[in-house]
C-alpha cells in the first residue's frame, strides 16, 4: 500500500514533467476557466483559493471577480507548477503558496468558495482532501468541482473507456461531496466542459 509521501511523489513526478508546457498544450481553455468561475456566484471582497492551481488558469477570472478587495490563493502540490505559474505573471492575481490540498496551512471558516479544477482525480484519499476543503470554508460557502472538458472528451483524448467507478460520474460525486457536508446544487458535464457546483451545509 502506497503511503501519502509516495502518493504526492507521484502527483509531484507526473506534473513536473508537464509543467513548462501546460499551457500550449491547451491554449484554448480560457473561456471555459472564466465561464465556470463565473458560476461560483463571488461577490467583490470574497476570499477564494484555487485548490490544485497548477499554472494558475483560474487566477485572473478570480482576481476579476474578488476585485482589488477580494483574497485569491493560489495553492499547488508541485514547485514546477508553480514557477509556471509566476513566469505567466499569474502571481499579480493571486498569491501563490506550494501546500497539499489535503493539509492546507489555512485557518477554518476563512473561505467563501474553492475553485477546483482537476483536482479530485489526483487526490489520494478524495474523501479526505473534500473534507479538508470544507473545513477551510464558511457555511454557505462554495465549491466548484471544474474540468476544461467533459468526462466523456477527456477518457477520448487519454484513449480510454469512462469508467464506472469515475469519481466524476454524478451517482458517485453526489455521496463524496455530501460526506464532507458539501451539497451538491448543480452538474454540467458537457463535452467543452465538466462542472459540479456544492454549498456548504453548516
Amino acid at each position: 500500500m502506497r503511503g501519502m509521501s509516495d502518493d504526492h511523489a507521484h502527483v509531484q513526478e507526473f506534473f513536473s514533467v508537464r509543467a513548462a508546457d501546460w499551457d500550449s498544450r491547451f491554449p484554448d481553455d480560457g473561456p471555459a476557466y472564466t465561464g465556470a468561475v463565473a458560476e461560483l456566484g463571488l461577490r467583490p471582497g470574497d476570499r477564494v483559493l484555487d485548490a490544485g492551481c497548477g499554472t494558475g488558469r483560474a487566477l485572473p477570472p478570480l482576481r476579476a471577480a474578488v476585485g482589488p478587495s477580494g483574497v485569491v490563493i493560489g495553492a499547488d502540490l508541485t514547485p514546477a507548477m508553480l514557477r509556471a505559474a509566476r513566469r505567466a505573471g499569474r502571481d499579480r492575481d493571486g498569491r501563490l503558496l506550494l501546500a497539499d490540498a489535503c493539509r492546507l496551512p489555512l485557518r477554518s471558516r476563512s473561505l467563501d468558495a474553492v475553485f477546483a479544477a482537476g483536482l479530485i482525480a489526483h487526490l489520494p484519499r478524495p474523501e479526505e482532501g473534500l473534507a479538508e476543503l470544507a473545513r477551510v470554508v464558511r457555511p454557505g460557502g462554495v465549491l466548484a468541482v471544474f474540468h476544461p472538458i467533459g468526462r466523456a472528451a477527456l477518457a477520448a483524448r487519454q484513449g480510454r473507456r469512462l469508467a464506472p467507478d469515475d469519481l466524476r460520474a454524478e451517482p458517485n460525486l453526489r455521496p463524496l461531496l455530501a460526506a464532507a457536508r458539501w451539497r451538491m446544487t448543480s452538474y454540467a458535464d458537457e463535452d467543452t466542459r465538466f462542472l459540479a457546483l456544492a454549498v456548504l451545509d453548516g
